[in-house]
């Protein structure tokens, strides 16, 4: 077989693959975009669409996008491991930290995106619930809450920063 035919087959090949000949990602929902495109989501906008100019510049260059995403990619992650190393002291330094993370993973990176926006929904969903049901869940999340602390005091033992005067109450209950 010649070049000439060769680059004519792989030609025709391309063509029947295009986007505008592939039929729809979900035969059943001909309006949903296909697979790889996210209209929904800034991350994945032309840089002169950024809300930001700055990062629409850094968009812009491929060798500084990567750069700024390792740079995004690691602000979230020590955020997020700083919420959980702060989440067993007092005050409200863990769950705060940790969303504060996803939120700039979710600037951009499209997975968490998506997982920020199912937290959303089911903040949503439990704002919707009534009263009781609200004040029940919010009862076993200290349950639970209690449950696991216990657990690490019947494992570890008292930490060793906590004052003497707690150290003595927490002797005080059984198993520790």
């Amino acid at each position: 077989m010649s070049a000439g035919v060769e680059n004519s087959n792989r030609l025709a090949a391309d063509t029947t693959t295009s986007p505008s000949t592939s039929p729809p990602a979900h035969p059943s929902d001909p309006g949903r975009p296909p697979p790889g495109v996210h209209p929904h989501h800034h991350v994945l906008y032309e840089p002169e669409q950024d809300r930001w100019r700055w990062r629409g510049r850094i968009r812009q260059n491929p060798g500084q996008l990567r750069v700024y995403r390792v740079a995004v990619a690691i602000a979230g992650l020590l955020l997020i491991a700083l919420g959980f190393v702060t989440g067993p002291l007092p005050g409200p330094g863990g769950i705060p930290l940790v969303l504060l993370g996803l939120a700039i993973w979710a600037s951009e990176f499209e997975w968490a995106h998506r997982l920020m926006l199912w937290f959303k929904a089911k903040l949503h969903l439990f704002r919707t619930w009534s009263r009781r049901k609200q004040a029940l869940c919010w009862v076993g999340f200290f349950a639970s809450c209690g449950l696991l602390g216990y657990t690490y005091l019947l494992v570890l033992g008292p930490p060793g920063w906590i004052p003497g005067s707690v150290d003595r109450l927490l002797m005080m209950l059984p198993g520790i």
